[in-house]
């Protein structure tokens, strides 16, 4: 399925749900025509997407002549969608509709360090908040996304070793969440869909599917207090064999700098939000979170700025390695401290543009996160959604 024209081979429900839901097609004509299916066919799999409510009439097309077509729509608004970024100091959640609109959203500045049962507790609590907010029940729910700051296995949801979230190995976050909703939602209810993945990839998702992009070959980057990177490949998340790709900061930089991670060198150690929180505070600043360096930054503090623009030139050696190796069209900057703006891109620009090919880099664009701190909620609602209605899952189900 590549553009409008492109008969799609997959049979299945889930084959017209995916066109629907896509605004590839609308009408039974639409649906004809890009799914291949005869029209006997697509009837019997609307009547089944209708009856399940997975799509709406939206009314009739516009038409030069004769009776106009009737027209379909995703049922947006048939449940909502739950989203979680997990990020080492700091995290934010959402309430979407089916679609991943964001409809409530909250934040605050927590420590992943605080363990798993003080971060999951404020999120399941944060949730159960924003549904009351917008007059939406637990059983409402159909499906939660996290991202968090960490690997995770892809095949069992559980977090492996992360290294700077002690006392969250093993943590299958996914399921600790989908339980607390569903307990929620009183005795005896099922728990709903729930998926995680990296905080950056959850990102990532976000700018490629929302961010209005329109590139397939993409670099994204998530700097707050640790540093992380995601990369698409042909318009889809590469995780890498067991879901570890990405793992930009703890790349060993050439310094014997001790990380936090309990290795020397790593780029975190000397680019990261909690390296130049040290930096800072060492100098007598009063700052607590990559946010706070942020604001230092764009009210002009000279010293922030200096550091900030060190750390852009030294994540931008780390880059222009990858752009060696992956050759992407563009790069996108996110994270807390990317707030800071200027001076971090324009370290990042004068590194990765200085060393790399011409070739790779000649067309190659870095520019900051178009969806902004929503990237990773965005992104985490988009994840749940992607597993929701994969085409072969709605086709299992409904034929």
């Amino acid at each position: 399925m590549t553009d409008k024209g492109t008969v799609v081979p997959r049979a299945g429900a889930g084959t017209l749900l995916t066109l629907i839901r896509t605004g590839r097609a609308s009408t039974r004509a639409d649906l004809v025509r890009l799914s291949g299916f005869a029209r006997s066919t697509v009837a019997q799999r609307l009547d089944a997407l209708l009856e399940e409510g997975l799509i709406l009439p939206t009314g009739d097309a516009g038409s030069s002549g004769g009776r106009p077509p009737e027209t379909f729509a995703f049922n947006r608004g048939a449940g909502v969608l739950l989203g979680a970024d997990i990020g080492g100091g700091h995290t934010r959640v959402a309430v979407t509709d089916l679609g991943a609109e964001v409809l409530a959203e909250d934040e605050a500045d927590l420590d992943v360090a605080a363990g798993p049962d003080a971060v999951l507790g404020w999120v399941r609590d944060a949730f159960a908040r924003l549904l009351d907010r917008i007059g939406r029940a637990p059983a409402d729910v159909r499906g939660i996304g996290a991202g968090v700051p960490g690997p995770v296995d892809s095949a069992t949801g559980r977090l492996v070793s992360p290294p700077i979230m002690p006392g969250w190995d093993g943590v299958p976050v996914s399921e600790r969440l989908a339980r607390d909703l569903a307990d929620l939602a009183g005795p005896g209810a099922p728990a709903p869909a729930a998926v995680a993945d990296r905080d950056v990839n959850i990102m990532a998702l976000g700018e490629q599917r929302a961010g209005g992009h329109g590139r397939r070959d993409v670099v994204v980057v998530k700097i707050g207090m640790g540093i992380g990177a995601a990369l698409i490949v042909g318009g889809e998340v590469y995780r890498g064999a067991q879901g570890a790709a990405g793992d930009l900061g703890h790349l060993r930089r050439g310094t014997d700098e001790p990380c936090r991670c309990g290795n020397n060198g790593c780029l975190e150690a000397t680019a990261g939000g909690w390296a130049i929180r040290r930096t800072l505070v060492e100098k007598g600043y009063d700052v607590r979170t990559s946010q706070d360096i942020a604001r230092l930054a764009r009210r002009g503090d000279h010293e922030t700025i200096r550091l900030v623009r060190q750390a852009g030139r030294l994540v931008g050696e780390a880059l222009a390695d990858v752009v060696g190796l992956f050759n992407p069209s563009l790069i996108v900057i996110g994270g807390n401290l990317a707030e800071a703006r200027e001076p971090l891109l324009a370290g990042i620009r004068e590194v990765v543009y200085e060393r790399s090919q011409v070739l790779a880099s000649r067309d190659l664009q870095i520019v900051p996160t178009t969806l902004g701190s929503r990237a990773g909620t965005i992104g985490a609602a988009l994840l749940v959604h992607e597993w929701l209605y994969d085409a072969d899952r709605i086709s299992a189900a409904l034929g």
